[in-house]
């Protein structure tokens, strides 16, 4: 099975501009097909910016709608299968999402962040209840996260169990948390046993300050492509051999008992 190189856009392009975004992530697209990768992966809530208020619910759509074909021409005509951060409207109602498009401009999936951080994302979203959504891509089983999902290890077990084999996670990841791109994101693919590609936002926006650091981790913990705190645009290779080997040898997902942790899903909330 041949390697899938993933490209990570790191950078927080033009909030409130959706224009202005969409070629952000056409010469970002170039520059991926430029390269070899099959895949780009955008931060969190790119396509309109993260720190817009009331524009979150002014500038969603659905995930059918004229942005999803923008990027959708995008993914067809540079031949690169993108991942990318929007707000989605449905009805009333707007949820933090992410979508995956083939390179052929197929819509292959469409994940509602689970996790709400903060006030200000509990104030303009709803949350979803879907944790797991996958699509097969390259060979391999992509799955879906957004941010502040991956940090809940509960949730990046789910996608072990279900066969997920690298998990994109669309990011806007603030500081002081760097220890979550340094450190979190590592293990978590590690103790789970699959590729993690988190593409965070970068610099100030807002309240917020943004901190880069974005990472394609492998199951071996280790960051297989790093970024630093800019703009920039990394590429890294999932290599579905060493992934199969590194399954083989480390026993985490073979030994776990589940009878003895049925508290995590009976017990309320503390406090």
């Amino acid at each position: 099975m041949p390697l899938l190189r993933i490209a990570l856009l790191q950078s927080s392009g033009e909030p409130g501009d959706v224009a202005a975004n969409l070629k952000v992530l056409d010469q970002a697209a170039a520059r991926a097909a430029a390269t070899g990768a099959g895949l780009l992966v955008t931060p969190e809530m790119f396509l309109t910016g993260y720190a817009i208020g009331a524009g979150v619910h002014r500038l969603a759509e659905p995930a059918d709608g004229d942005a999803a074909d923008a990027v959708a021409e995008i993914a067809g005509r540079h031949g690169v299968a993108v991942a990318y951060g929007y707000p989605e409207r449905d009805g009333e109602t707007v949820f933090n999402a992410a979508q995956l498009i083939g390179a052929d401009g197929t819509r292959l999936a469409n994940y509602r962040k689970t996790h709400l951080f903060g006030g200000f994302e509990q104030r303009w979203f709803t949350p979803g209840d879907r944790p797991v959504v996958q699509a097969d891509l390259g060979g391999l089983r992509v799955g879906l996260m957004i941010c502040y999902d991956v940090e809940f290890p509960e949730n990046v077990r789910a996608h072990a169990l279900a066969g997920t084999d690298v998990l994109l996670v669309p990011t806007a990841l603030m500081h002081p948390a760097e220890v979550v791109a340094e450190a979190v994101v590592p293990v978590r693919a590690f103790e789970n046993q699959l590729y993690i590609a988190y593409a965070n936002r970068t610099g100030p926006e807002g309240d917020f300050e943004f901190v880069g650091l974005s990472a394609l981790a492998g199951p071996d913990g280790t960051a297989r492509a790093r970024a630093g705190r800019g703009p920039e645009l990394v590429v890294g290779d999932a290599d579905p051999e060493l992934l199969r080997g590194s399954r083989e040898e480390n026993p985490y997902l073979r030994d776990r008992r589940p009878a003895l942790y049925t508290s995590l899903t009976s017990a309320g909330p503390l406090g």
